[in-house]
């Protein structure tokens, strides 16, 4: 089975080595460049991966453009600050080899800097697990400017059991700086769609029941002070999404 390695950066070139070097287990990569103004691409062709370069606003059509490129059986994809095990790489190989699904979840260790957070991941900010390998033809991306939808063609596999590893925020104003470009990002999507993503109120709940779920019910209460601010940024996204689609103009 050739596997192909997607990775969609925009102007990662500082970490895209890192990244691109624990790949050389896959038969192809492939790197799409959105609006990179630095030397990603240059970055990319050092590794003799096939470099898309262009300019894209929705997510889900640029991650849709580099799946297209692939030429692999599988593809495996990852962003360019996250790293991938020997232990996860063997494990890749093998499953890709036997497997009668056509996609399978990976989990992922989050860093915070070089501290790893385990717990408190999800409700749209940050991820625990991702439907990261899947063979081409299996998954394709919602037109959306963050958090596309899936729409999945085949079976679900059991989920991997190494992990990888992402390096989600350099510190806590990184993690901030990140809550306000998803919100704005959502935003513009809703007032695409005309909407606001209810009420006022409704997202004020929302608030309260994603802190809960991210710091009681995810574990995010064992990480300390990086799991409090976890499960505060999980609950103002909504709330920021629905004020800046309000009241915002673009």
């Amino acid at each position: 089975m050739k596997l192909s390695a997607l990775v969609v950066a925009h102007n990662e070139e500082a970490r895209l080595a890192a990244c691109l070097e624990k790949l050389a287990f896959a038969d192809e990569l492939v790197v799409v460049c959105d609006k990179c103004t630095d030397g990603t691409a240059d970055m990319a062709r050092r590794f003799n991966a096939r470099v898309i370069e262009g300019s894209w606003d929705i997510e889900g059509d640029r991650r849709n453009t580099g799946i297209q490129a692939c030429t692999g059986d599988w593809v495996l994809e990852v962003d360019a600050d996250e790293h991938v095990p020997p232990a996860l790489a063997e494990e890749i190989r093998r499953v890709i080899a036997v497997t009668s699904h056509d996609w399978h979840e990976i989990l992922v260790d989050n860093y915070i800097g070089d501290r790893l957070v385990r717990h408190g991941w999800g409700a749209s900010f940050g991820k625990a697990a991702y439907p990261g390998l899947f063979k081409k033809g299996a998954k394709v991306w919602g037109r959306d400017r963050v958090h596309p939808s899936l729409k999945w063609n085949g079976s679900k596999g059991p989920m991997l059991v190494n992990r990888v590893d992402h390096y989600v925020d350099r510190n806590i104003s990184d993690m901030i700086r990140r809550l306000d470009s998803y919100s704005t990002a959502k935003a513009r999507d809703l007032r695409d769609k005309g909407q606001t993503w209810g009420s006022t109120a409704s997202n004020v709940r929302r608030l309260v029941s994603r802190f809960f779920k991210c710091y009681v019910r995810r574990g995010g209460y064992k990480e300390g002070g990086y799991g409090f601010i976890i499960a505060v940024c999980a609950g103002l996204y909504p709330l920021l999404s629905h004020f800046k689609a309000k009241y915002e103009k673009d």
